[in-house]
């Protein structure tokens, strides 16, 4: 993504809500390559080697792949729609035409909320993607945004 291409990057705190869930992931990753060690470590001293691995990808897992996904999300509020671009080797590039929306929701986590985010999820008519989160927005910009996308939701002709 560039900045010229009017995409908006999501919040940094963000980025902290990411860490935390892929820490969340790894626990079981490195608990159970220790647990591995200590079942070989009589039979096989080099077992050692599947603990530091685990411990390496774990530190991977939390130290860069998190900064890597956080970068690669953003998203653009056209007049007529609303895109989302997210990651990095599966590339994604949303674009949901605003009169196909529905509703909207604005949702907030425990880990959202610590780290002063919140989740913007736009449900569409339609089956295929007919849900399109865009997570990592300031709780005051998901409003914001939630609001503008409403006003372009038709009301229902048979309502009265």
């Amino acid at each position: 993504m560039t900045a010229g291409d009017g995409i908006e990057p999501v919040e940094r705190g963000y980025l902290g809500v990411l860490r935390v869930q892929r820490a969340l992931a790894a626990v079981p990753l490195v608990v159970g390559a220790f647990v591995l060690w200590l079942v070989l470590f009589e039979r096989h001293p080099l077992a050692v080697v599947v603990p530091v691995v685990a411990m390496l990808l774990a530190v991977v897992m939390v130290g860069v792949l998190p900064g890597r996904s956080w970068r690669r999300l953003g998203f653009a509020l056209e007049p007529r729609l609303l895109r989302v671009v997210r990651g990095y080797l599966f590339h994604t590039d949303t674009i949901v035409p605003l009169a196909r929306v529905q509703h909207l929701d604005v949702a907030r986590g425990p880990l959202d909320r610590l780290f002063g985010t919140a989740t913007l999820v736009v449900h569409t008519a339609g089956t295929h993607n007919s849900v399109v989160t865009l997570p990592g927005l300031s709780p005051e910009r998901a409003g914001e945004l939630a609001g503008v996308i409403r006003g372009h939701i038709q009301a229902d002709p048979d309502a009265s």
